[in-house]
């Protein structure tokens, strides 16, 4: 009844004043500019919510297409980490403080790349062929830790292909590194080493370097745990209005 109070007392102005004459006729409770702009809101929070999720969806499908690459390398490779080892250090004397199985896709040659630190110093990386334990290659790096990877090493006594060895039994092993700062920065050198078994999901461990004892690695787990955590915070944020 108000609504058409006003809308004819505006339409009589009009015609008195013989111009023309615009009206937005409206209630306390009927705003339907209100409405509209709460609806934009609700959907555009509804929207970011989707694409954190399908976001989320992408990187867990692109994890799962890497472990499936890296389980058919594991597979496919006739020769062990620690043959790998074996032949980058007859080809470059010193310490190897890694080995990883990568390449195989996008038409780069799968291959073991190796790290190995000379008497003087120098970094190499040495390409091992998976299939034959030839040498592919073979480069000098530089690297700003070689004070920091000697101080974890001294006074150790198992070596990459000993940790490989020892870490073997929970599945083929696609690669091992040494962590010199620790587990989450503890301070406690470790070799990480990880394992690839049938039917079961890429597994990392770390073994000490002064006993040679196993333990599970569950630094990763808690990683990732924090990461969806983050991840469904943002989605709620989002999704959240201000009253």
């Amino acid at each position: 009844m108000k609504r058409n109070i006003v809308i004819a007392a505006v339409t009589a102005a009009a015609l008195i004043g013989g111009g023309t004459a615009t009206a937005l006729a409206t209630s306390g409770e009927d705003d339907p500019g209100k409405a509209s702009g709460q609806a934009d809101v609700r959907s555009s929070s509804s929207d970011d919510g989707d694409d954190t999720a399908d976001d989320r969806d992408d990187a867990a499908d692109d994890a799962d297409a890497d472990d499936r690459d890296d389980a058919a390398r594991a597979a496919s490779a006739k020769v062990t980490a620690a043959d790998a080892l074996a032949a980058a250090l007859k080809k470059t004397p010193g310490t190897a403080v890694s080995a990883d199985l990568d390449g195989g896709d996008d038409g780069e040659r799968a291959a073991w790349e190796v790290d190995v630190l000379s008497g003087d110093g120098t970094w190499h990386s040495v390409r091992i062929d998976p299939a034959s334990g030839k040498v592919l290659g073979s480069q000098t790096d530089d690297e700003d830790d070689t004070d920091e990877v000697r101080a974890a090493l001294k006074g150790t006594s198992v070596d990459a292909a000993e940790a490989v060895r020892a870490a073997s039994g929970h599945g083929t092993v696609t690669s091992v590194e040494l962590d010199e700062d620790g587990h989450h920065g503890d301070g406690k050198t470790a070799w990480e080493v990880e394992t690839r078994a049938s039917g079961k999901a890429e597994q990392d461990w770390r073994v000490d370097p002064r006993t040679g004892e196993v333990t599970a690695d569950r630094s990763h787990d808690s990683h990732s745990d924090d990461s969806r955590s983050d991840d469904s915070d943002d989605a709620d944020d989002s999704g959240s209005d201000d009253d």
